[in-house]
């Protein structure tokens, strides 16, 4: 259930945001009244995700981001802090996975861009944000991961999404029987970025329909 307007006020960034998982979490956090700072590597998909949130009247700001790259990682930040003066959340949601099969297939390259985008950017936005969050009262940061993390599976899974046969191989450890929804996924973001959440931090929370449930 949607809480009104408990991000009024609030400016909230977050990374790999135009479609999937990203742009539901900006989009959420959007309607509960956070203005939202989108970003993704093109331009087109940019335009795109801005288009629709200013479609529902929501405050947004769109900007091309390689949160690989410092100079982009940087201009994130000071843009965001131009145009709304701080910041209260930060979602880390960009990733990548440049090899599809098995991981001794990878080359040096690919595996760099691997740790660039998913480990070292991800630290390096935290720390150009930190000054901006520190200024702020229940400021929040929030890491989206992979339940791969618990539980590893074939790369080949995101390819075979579209399969029913394989979606039902790989969703049989899953007590909910089905692969999840963006939104599902959102709904926890956002209430681990609220006050509703004050006293959770440091914390690993798997949203993955009981996935490798710790029962």
């Amino acid at each position: 259930m949607m809480s009104a307007r408990r991000f009024l006020n609030k400016v909230a960034v977050v990374t790999g945001s135009t479609e999937g998982i990203g742009f539901a979490i900006a989009h959420r956090l959007a309607k509960e009244g956070a203005k939202v700072v989108v970003s993704s590597r093109k331009q087109e998909k940019v335009n795109k995700a801005i288009e629709q949130l200013k479609s529902e009247n929501l405050d947004c700001l769109g900007l091309v981001c390689h949160v690989g790259k410092e100079d982009d990682r940087k201009k994130l930040i000071e843009k965001t802090v131009e145009n709304y003066g701080g910041i209260d959340i930060l979602v880390s949601n960009a990733a990548t996975n440049p090899n599809f099969g098995n991981i001794f297939d990878i080359d040096e390259k690919g595996w760099d861009k691997l740790f660039d985008t998913n480990v070292k950017s991800t630290f390096f936005i935290i720390k150009q944000a930190i000054p901006y969050l520190k200024q702020r009262k229940d400021s929040n940061i929030l890491i989206i991961s992979s339940i791969a993390g618990y539980t590893p599976f074939q790369t080949q899974f995101s390819k075979a999404l579209w399969q029913d046969e394989e979606i039902f191989k790989e969703t049989a450890d899953c007590f909910m029987k089905r692969v999840g929804h963006s939104e599902e996924v959102a709904s926890t973001a956002s209430f681990l970025c609220s006050t509703d959440a004050s006293y959770i931090t440091g914390e690993t929370i798997v949203c993955s329909g009981g996935t490798n449930a710790r029962l």
